[in-house]
């Protein structure tokens, strides 16, 4: 007879891995030129610490949208510059858990060309937004909180010079 201390089972916790799923978000950089210089819209929202991060337009699919069709409403609902998909600039992947699953999370980002619009946050239905800006391009990537979404914007950058 295996003595309760020496039981694996009593010895362990229950170690059962919470399940997963995955989650697909679009988003990106929407881009106008005014006098030569291409500057892009990106917002700014607070995190659970309560800081301001600055980051670009981004969220979850509707419906039937395509990826696409998710980027451009995103862009304009938390910007308010409407746009036009050109391409695809990359996807960002990460893990986050909450309380009873394991959350895959991928954000595809698109280069969009600013259509029309202006700059506000007032039409973000989820009002997350705290403030808008447009950055230079070509400073974005000082700017810009995250890691992953300031290589995006540098991919921007090298596909709008002819070099990416």
């Amino acid at each position: 007879m295996t003595s309760p201390a020496r039981d694996p089972e009593r010895l362990a916790p229950s170690r059962a891995r919470l399940p997963a799923v995955e989650e697909r978000s679009a988003g990106g950089i929407v881009v106008d030129v005014q006098d030569g210089i291409a500057r892009i819209a990106v917002i700014a929202r607070r995190n659970r610490a309560g800081r301001i991060e600055w980051c670009l337009p981004k969220g979850h699919r509707e419906n039937d949208e395509t990826l696409p069709e998710t980027a451009e409403r995103e862009v304009a609902e938390e910007t308010g510059i409407e746009g036009r998909v050109l391409t695809e600039l990359g996807t960002i992947d990460y893990w986050f858990a909450t309380s009873d699953h394991r959350v895959h999370k991928f954000v595809h980002h698109y280069l969009l060309e600013a259509t029309g619009g202006r700059l506000t946050i007032e039409n973000d239905p989820d009002h997350e937004a705290v403030d808008v800006a447009w950055l230079p391009l070509r400073e974005a990537h000082e700017h810009l909180t995250f890691p992953n979404e300031r290589r995006i914007a540098r991919q921007a950058w090298h596909r709008l010079a002819g070099d990416g």
